[in-house]
């Protein structure tokens, strides 16, 4: 077996999942979750078996000794059987590229990367520092966020502010969603048996967060998210583009930078416009005639439908359009609305194809007859390719 242990930590959870590459196949995967709250939970299910766990967890710490136990009442796993342990990192600025087995610098990197994520990569870090020492007789890996779209021209990343004040502050298009890109473009071009390298794909990664890439022989060239995950396509909570003279605007007129913050981040997206995050739930009130509603649904699907036409004129064309994620694998309609007249750019969907149920893991072809792009639903699985890029990390390691 070659086990990999993933872990995504957040501020107050670790999600995890066991992963035996031989497979590949889920050995485990749970959520702990309220971590230093007066009630902790962890959710645990191994091979048909749940187990439950209600206390408080004081830390990080306590939340990976609580995973522990889970996995000795379950299916106990020997640490030192363990062939590595893949963590998840929102930003790894310009830095890496690739994924980095974790050493001393390699922290560093991330520490220094906190001004740009600075509500994901102290959590990340956190979950990291205890994991080292929980399993401290395996390699540890980092897999970035931003990694993938280290392959974009200047032309993509680059803003143009002075390039002083950039270089100071770090200031580009880093992107984000990156394993997720790769993972369901890569699975798209061997569904259409074609080569990765000579394909031009769009993905779409759509959930409450959301992005779209443009991917020319297996790289990024383009993505949607900027500097941070607020750019780009409008999202469960947060904005996508907008003037940043309208945040001008707002300071001027007396808001803070923790409210344009919280405004931003908290309080926009479709949650700003219709009270809901949940786009079942905006549906359910747009049926009703909900004018809110069905305006946010337009507003919503004209932001990704804006990148699609982008994307298409940077590749000059596409083999495939994908949509992944909780919105892209499950919401028929969005996807009938974004592919909606866009037969003159060879993108057409079958309405059969789109409205029927598919299966677990399954990647669907919605392409409508004679239609040149092929318009696929692939399932992400960014704890799969985490575990991916970690066994290859390890073993490329020990080659050096």
């Amino acid at each position: 077996m070659s086990l990999i242990l993933v872990l995504n930590s957040g501020s107050s959870s670790i999600k995890y999942e066991l992963i035996d590459m031989a497979g590949p196949v889920t050995v485990a995967e749970g959520l702990v979750e309220r971590i230093g709250e007066e009630t902790s939970r962890v959710e645990h299910v191994a091979q048909g078996m749940s187990y439950l766990i209600e206390r408080p967890l004081v830390d990080h710490r306590a939340g990976l000794a609580a995973m522990a136990e889970a996995f000795d009442a379950t299916v106990p796993v020997d640490p030192a059987a363990l062939t590595a342990v893949g963590h998840r990192v929102v930003h790894g600025g310009d830095r890496f590229s690739q994924p980095a087995v974790i050493d001393d610098e390699v922290l560093d990197a991330i520490r220094e990367c906190i001004p740009l994520a600075p509500l994901h990569n102290p959590a990340n870090l956190t979950g990291i520092e205890v994991a080292l020492q929980a399993f401290p007789d395996c390699p540890h890996v980092a897999v970035f966020d931003t990694a993938f779209h280290q392959t974009m021209p200047p032309a993509s990343y680059r803003y143009a502010i002075d390039r002083e004040v950039a270089a100071a502050h770090r200031i580009r298009r880093y992107g984000f969603h990156g394993t997720s890109h790769a993972f369901v473009s890569r699975r798209a071009a061997e569904f259409l048996d074609i080569p990765l390298d000579t394909s031009r794909i769009i993905t779409l990664h759509l959930g409450n967060g959301a992005s779209a890439c443009a991917i020319r022989n297996g790289a990024s060239i383009d993505t949607s998210m900027g500097l941070t995950p607020l750019a780009g396509l409008v999202m469960g909570t947060r904005s996508g583009d907008i003037d940043p003279g309208a945040l001008l605007h707002l300071l001027r007129e007396g808001m803070s930078v923790e409210d344009v913050d919280s405004l931003l981040n908290k309080r926009s997206g479709m949650k700003g416009l219709t009270g809901d995050n949940d786009l079942r739930q905006v549906h359910a009130a747009a049926a009703t005639g909900d004018a809110h509603a069905v305006e946010a649904l337009e507003v919503y699907v004209h932001a990704i439908r804006h990148y699609v036409g982008a994307y298409l004129a940077e590749l000059g064309g596409a083999d495939a359009l994908v949509f992944t994620a909780g919105v892209g694998e499950n919401d028929a309609a969005v996807r009938e609305a974004v592919c909606a007249g866009l037969a003159p750019l060879g993108i057409a969907i079958d309405a059969g194809k789109n409205a029927s149920t598919r299966g677990p893991n399954e990647v669907v072809n919605l392409t409508a007859r004679g239609a040149p792009v092929q318009v696929l639903v692939v399932p992400t699985n960014e704890e799969l390719e985490i575990a991916t890029q970690s066994l290859a990390s390890v073993r490329s390691s020990a080659i050096e």
